[in-house]
């Protein structure tokens, strides 16, 4: 038996849990805030702030006996150093805004979308830090003339722990993140650099996801790190056929695969996951931000929206909602509003309203799993993870509407398990006793197990409800149909 730790170095807080490597267990458990700086998007850190929220994380003898240390960060967390491997400027992290105009710009100057699909399997996105560097070049040339190498928040975090050394690495699934590494083809494209900062800069080389980055002078084994994306699907012990529905204020739905798929449309982005696989990720940009307007127009909390939702029926009386409140990236109508449809007298009622919130934000989300599937993306079960997969309407309606078994975890932090399953994995691998094909065999995630059983007609109807109303409203939505 031995002892390995991983941490989660999020936009807010280090997590660092401490397992045993045979069986995954949870032995101690660390936590620390950043110091308050840099919120919001589009802000500006100092990377140091993430060196010592894990130290306050790791005090009081928590990494005691610990044999190696694996890292998840923030992903999109750009770090630009300069000649002598110091920072250039702070790390610029979060959505950033400011870089909005950047990536349309690079998108147009390599010829579209689907050219920059072709490239690396995604299209240019504010918050990627292939835009950040376009926002850089623009906004601040000296800064970006002194930016001679580029690290992301797990590399940097990575590098410091090693003692700041000449090799500097990555993992493929933090680079598939930067819109300058192709998961496909498994390399750089080290001229989207220069194309975004005007010059091309020393990249992190990108080791497998068994290996080590390096060993500390004491002894201490390092893992090659990966981005808070890749970390939670390893830590919740996702594989082919898995899809991973995310509920926030916007929504993501991702899957593991045995290739890199990718969309003409840019509706996919293409990474690479933390096992040798690949993790297609397809994001909405509403989810929960729909419930809760709902809730506000009906003056109740999201609980009590839940419980009303829970007195109308399948199909909410014919009232549907598409929940395109802040425009929408899936499908890519960025410049419409929502929709609400099917009033009549009998549908005009609160208990139909809360019922159709929830039914149209779980049918866009069916949607994105549907884009992913068009693309030959196997999808047997699903989990939804996120704090509104607790309120029984969601439970209710969601195995029907996404046509399969749904688990809803229970709360850990599974980026920073599946940071420590890597340091597992890595250790294992140095000591002769795991494979690099194979990584250690922990538990998956507990959780609640939800079947659609005889509802999944019922939920059926419900989408077929719904795309109607969407192809309607959006003919050219999907190509006038459900995404292929």
């Amino acid at each position: 038996m031995g002892i390995v730790a991983g941490l989660d170095s999020s936009s807010a807080f280090t997590r660092m849990v401490v397992c045993d490597t045979e069986t995954g267990a949870v032995l101690r458990q660390g936590y620390a805030p950043h110091p308050k700086e840099g919120e919001g998007p589009g802000s500006d850190v100092d990377p140091q702030s993430w060196l010592l929220s894990l130290g306050e994380a790791a005090a009081g003898g928590l990494l005691e006996n610990v044999e190696a240390i694996g890292v998840s960060a923030q992903q999109n967390g750009l770090v630009p150093l300069d000649a002598q491997g110091g920072t250039a400027r702070p790390a610029l992290v979060g959505g950033d805004r400011r870089a909005q105009v950047a990536a349309a710009d690079l998108t147009a100057e390599l010829g579209g979308r689907e050219a920059w699909v072709r490239a690396v399997g995604c299209v240019p996105q504010a918050a990627q830090p292939v835009a950040k560097l376009r926002w850089l070049a623009k906004n601040e040339p000296e800064n970006a003339a002194r930016t001679a190498g580029l690290l992301q928040a797990h590399d940097w975090l990575v590098w410091q722990l090693l003692g700041r050394p000449v090799r500097r690495t990555t993992d493929r699934g933090g680079a598939s993140g930067t819109g300058y590494w192709s998961a496909a083809a498994g390399e750089y494209r080290s001229e989207l650099v220069e194309l975004a900062l005007g010059h091309r800069a020393v990249l992190p080389e990108v080791i497998g996801p068994a290996e080590a980055a390096g060993t500390t002078p004491e002894g201490l084994l390092i893992s090659a790190g990966t981005g808070e994306t890749m970390a939670a699907a390893f830590g919740l012990g996702v594989g082919h056929g898995d899809a991973v529905v995310s509920l926030g204020a916007s929504g993501s739905v991702m899957a593991v695969h045995h290739e890199a798929a990718w969309d003409p449309d840019g509706l996919i982005t293409s990474y690479a996951d933390a096992t040798g696989m690949h993790l297609p990720v397809v994001h909405t940009l509403n989810a929960v931000r729909a419930l809760r307007g709902t809730a506000d127009l009906l003056g109740v909390d999201l609980p009590e929206l839940s419980r009303l939702a829970l007195e109308s029926t399948p199909g909410s009386h014919g009232l549907v909602l598409l929940p395109y409140l802040e425009g929408e990236r899936t499908p890519r109508l960025p410049h419409t509003a929502g929709t609400l449809s099917g009033l009549r007298r009998e549908s005009m009622k609160r208990e139909h309203l809360a019922r159709a919130a929830f039914e149209g934000m779980l049918c866009s989300l069916a949607d994105a799993l549907d884009v992913l599937r068009g693309r030959g993306v196997a999808i047997r079960r699903v989990f939804l993870l996120g704090a509104a997969a607790d309120l029984p309407a969601i439970r209710a309606a969601a195995p029907m509407i996404f046509g399969a078994p749904v688990i809803v975890p229970e709360p850990a932090d599974y980026a920073a398990l599946g940071a420590a399953r890597q340091a597992a994995w890595a250790l294992g691998v140095e000591r002769g006793t795991l494979d690099r094909s194979a990584p250690p065999m922990w538990g998956g995630a507990a959780g609640l197990h939800l079947e659609p059983g005889q509802e999944l007609a019922v939920g059926q109807a419900v989408r077929q409800q719904y795309t109607a109303v969407r192809d309607q409203t959006h003919p050219d939505a999907f190509g006038g149909g459900r995404p292929a």
